[in-house]
């Protein structure tokens, strides 16, 4: 018995679990790979806290997307939406969650991994604060980034699992949150309705305007984001890659392709800049929880060109990204849109106050007045 006791994992197939070999997505990378003769620091942990894998979850190529769409082994479910895509990387994670067949969805988060499918489908989901949770037994992808993440149905086992993985994470969170402001430019004009909804009915709760603060630049932070990302992307996977080019997805192998090119002065360059946002979400935004969309708008569907995933992928990272670069804690709360489709509503609070922040946000998040009916 333990705190987690009849609770059941989804494992993301990045994580090393005992007896089975980490695919990351990619049928050729699975092929080569050796058998794990041990798991996870993370997935031990669930284990010792009696929680039950139920099975391995799929994830986009190596991590390398937020959009949950895999060209070697399909787009899993988006139950919340069938018609829409699932979000990635950790899609097979928050499928099995959505779906009722996991209550724990495992995952990772280096450019927004977890937010964006718990966006999607609706669910809760957390990123952790960089470097809190033992990495060890995962396999990266950047490694300034990467965070481990569980996604959960609600705020009460998304608390339980954080016990079990940041049990020390309880740096204070003030009551009162910012909002991030200039999100014209940001996200989808019906999400922008959708989110001006939430935001007044989260006025009503707390009796109070939220105050709006503006962050200039976040194009230049997503670039800065992107190439560092890259940079460590290509250290991380390089060789295998330029021997596999083949065995890559389009999407994925555009991405390297990319990396591939980013020079030791870009990365430098790149990492001198996200120094610089991260003390300027430090001094912006102190012990308070900073809110905006975890997502640029609801999901695209399942049917949309890579054109349209794309763009709606750099548009949605110039808000992830902000979390990353200041390697502070990141929670995605649904919120129900106008036209019935899942929105996530992101806290992004200090450092070390993961715990802290899941409750501020099952406090004042959930449950949000929703902006709309059921679909």
């Amino acid at each position: 018995m333990g705190p987690l006791a009849g609770l059941t994992v989804a494992v993301k197939d990045l994580y090393a679990v005992a007896g089975q070999r980490i695919g990351a997505g990619n049928p050729a990378w699975l092929a080569e790979a050796a058998v794990q003769p041990r798991h996870a620091v993370a997935v031990r942990r669930l284990l010792d806290a009696g929680a039950a894998v139920r099975g391995i979850a799929q994830t986009d190529e190596f991590a390398y997307s937020i959009a949950g769409c895999n060209d070697h082994y399909g787009t899993p479910p988006n139950p919340a939406a069938p018609d829409r895509i699932s979000g990635g990387s950790s899609s097979g994670s928050a499928a099995a969650v959505a779906l009722g067949q996991a209550d724990i969805g495992l995952g990772t988060d280096t450019g927004g991994s977890i937010r964006v499918p718990a966006s999607y489908q609706g669910l809760w989901g957390v990123r952790t604060t960089h470097g809190l949770v033992d990495r060890t037994g995962l396999l990266g992808l950047a490694e300034r980034f990467d965070t481990v993440g569980w996604l959960t149905r609600d705020p009460d086992v998304l608390a339980r699992v954080a016990a079990v993985l940041a049990p020390d994470a309880d740096a204070p969170v003030a009551a009162s949150p910012i909002a991030l402001d200039g999100l014209e430019e940001l996200v989808a004009p019906d999400a922008l309705s959708d989110w001006n909804r939430a935001m007044a009915a989260l006025t009503r709760r707390l009796d109070a305007p939220v105050e709006r603060v503006r962050v200039d630049g976040l194009a230049d932070v997503q670039r800065a984001f992107t190439a560092l990302q890259g940079w460590q992307a290509w250290r991380e996977h390089g060789v295998w890659v330029a021997e596999h080019w083949s065995a890559l997805g389009p999407a994925v192998r555009g991405r390297f392709e990319v990396a591939s090119r980013v020079t030791r002065a870009e990365a430098d360059a790149a990492r001198d800049e996200v120094e610089r946002f991260r003390v300027l979400v430090d001094g912006l935004a102190g012990d308070r929880p900073l809110l905006l969309p975890s997502a640029s708008g609801s999901a695209p569907r399942r049917d949309a060109d890579p054109a349209t995933i794309d763009r709606v992928r750099r548009g949605t990272m110039r808000l992830t990204a902000l979390a990353g670069v200041s390697g502070r804690p990141a929670i995605s709360a649904p919120v129900l849109t106008a036209s019935g489709l899942p929105l996530g509503l992101c806290a992004i609070g200090p450092r070390r106050s993961d715990r802290t922040l899941i409750a501020w946000a099952a406090r004042t998040l959930s449950p949000l007045a929703p902006a709309g009916g059921g679909r």
